[in-house]
């Protein structure tokens, strides 16, 4: 029996910043056991910098990421599409999981706020890695 490795896809608005925080986050979690997406409805020209900043302070150096269209090939592809205030935007394919992670938007935010949120972000993924892998 081949295991297929899980993929989770994270979506907000502008892919600017919590769905690249999660990214982060994911990647260094779970390394290469589980591939990660990240894109948004209405990509921005570059990732938020007090993102970039936050991550930075805890070891994630996300500078090499862009924001990304989400698309529905993305969608398809993933196992998890986790939602952060992107409304009804996401494709829904059966068989998927889906969660919506109301976070706050670190976008106009100084570092300050942002780091709560990055704190948030990396229970839950953690969370989420370990649900993944647990091998039920």
């Amino acid at each position: 029996m081949t295991e297929t490795k899980p993929s989770v896809l994270f979506v907000c608005v502008h892919n600017a910043g919590r769905s690249q925080m999660a990214a982060g986050w994911l990647r260094h979690l779970a390394g290469d056991a589980v591939e990660v997406r990240s894109a948004g409805s209405a990509p921005a020209d570059r990732i938020n910098p007090v993102a970039v900043e936050a991550m930075r302070e805890v070891g994630i150096d996300i500078t090499g990421q862009t924001p990304k269209i989400l698309t529905p090939e993305d969608s398809a592809a993933s196992t998890v599409v986790v939602t952060m205030g992107c409304g009804d935007v996401c494709p829904y394919f059966p068989g998927q999981r889906h969660e919506d992670w109301k976070l706050d938007d670190p976008a106009g935010q100084g570092i300050d706020a942002v780091r709560p949120i990055r704190d948030e972000i990396r229970g839950r993924v953690q969370a989420l890695v370990d649900d993944l892998l647990r091998g039920d």
